[in-house]
């Protein structure tokens, strides 16, 4: 039997944004892919509205399981994630100088985008049982680093998947932060940072593929290249600007149909969705956004306890990273990392792990209300 509580603490309002982001997508990939000329449409926007029913159904799914269970068992969880991590190095399946996919036959998936959710998990978990009072020294920190992040962000580098692995790492910071941390340590950090930037630039910069490399000039330096490695971020802000105040109108965008613009259902689609809708309709979808986030902290703050306080505070950091990085890298103030716009870009795994980081917040939120027991 269902508790009348749980129906009654459900966030609709936070599901209904995120279902319209979803559609907004859709409708988005749909006008960026639309045949012009002899190019023949793809069926993007058709595997992606099945994707939404599928994660809409595991959405519900999960929040019916209270999430005391998740961090009962997140170590486990953990581990198996990092299990699945080797095995796509070991027997991945490659696309785009990438090995990222695990082919099932019937569907491939990337597990480094469900891994960001069970290293959530695991942080939660051991940040729930530190003392309260004491803040994080070096010791401990230097444990939850050997313990949670060293072995995950190689495993994701060696894919390669930069994007991904930042995120993990601002995941990480963000956490820690949030829990608290000696001052002098942060000091001490800080300094160690500044001064061991030249040597880790060096030595990353040695380890990186000739795209990152390329993406990293463009960033720097968009007009060095402008039909070559700037490409990208050059028609990535003709699109955006073209839009104008009102935007050119839905199905009247000539960047993403003419494939002026690269990746313009994934990685670019906020470009296309911003030459059609203009800064007014950037605005209205930047609001709903916000809404999330806002959401996110908001049941952090009102969570029954410190488990739940901390899993709604790691998807909400995970999904504010999606939004402020995929839109400043195509507003070219931040360099191409291939991080897509949650909810919105073509993917089916990244969107199947957008709803199960959203029903994460749902769940503590809806249940913010109960005693304290497993």
């Amino acid at each position: 039997m269902i508790d009348r509580r749980l129906v009654e603490n459900f966030d609709w309002w936070l599901l209904l944004a995120a279902v319209a982001l979803s559609l907004i997508g859709v409708i988005t990939i749909y006008s960026a892919t639309r045949p012009v000329l002899d190019i023949q449409q793809q069926s993007f926007y058709i595997k992606q509205f099945y994707w939404i029913g599928l994660s809409l159904i595991s959405f519900f799914i999960f929040i019916s399981i209270d999430y005391k269970w998740f961090i009962k068992f997140a170590y486990f969880i953990f581990g198996f994630g990092v299990v699945l991590l080797i095995i796509v190095l070991a027997a991945g399946r490659t696309g785009m100088g990438a090995q990222r996919w695990i082919n099932l036959g019937f569907v491939s998936f990337q597990p480094s985008e469900f891994f960001k959710l069970l290293f959530i998990m695991a942080v939660s978990r051991y940040l729930s049982y530190k003392n309260q009072a004491a803040k994080i020294d070096f010791i401990e920190l230097f444990k939850m680093f050997a313990l949670f992040l060293v072995v995950p962000a190689i495993l994701i580098l060696k894919q390669p998947d930069l994007g991904t692995a930042l995120m993990v790492i601002f995941i990480f910071g963000a956490m820690i932060m949030t829990a608290g941390i000696r001052k002098k340590l942060m000091l001490v950090m800080l300094i160690l940072a500044v001064i061991s930037v030249p040597l880790a630039g060096k030595y990353m910069w040695g380890g990186l593929k000739d795209y990152q490399k390329n993406r990293i000039i463009a960033f720097i330096d968009p007009q060095a290249d402008p039909q070559g490695i700037g490409y990208h971020i050059t028609q990535s802000k003709v699109s955006i600007g073209s839009g104008g105040f009102l935007g050119k109108g839905y199905m009247k965008g000539t960047q993403g149909p003419y494939r002026f613009l690269p990746e313009n259902h994934t990685d670019f689609i906020f470009s296309i969705y911003a030459e059609e809708w203009g800064f007014l309709g950037s605005l209205v979808l930047f609001l709903m956004y916000f809404f999330i986030i806002w959401r996110g902290f908001d049941t952090a703050k009102n969570a029954r306890d410190r488990e739940g306080s901390f899993l709604a505070l790691g998807v909400t950091f995970m999904f504010s990273f999606y939004f402020f990085v995929n839109v400043g890298m195509t507003l070219g103030i931040l360099p191409v990392v291939g991080v897509p716009l949650p909810l919105m870009s073509y993917g089916g795994t990244s969107l199947f792990s957008n709803f199960l980081a959203l029903s994460i917040i749902e769940n503590v939120r809806m249940r913010r209300f109960a005693l304290y027991y497993y």
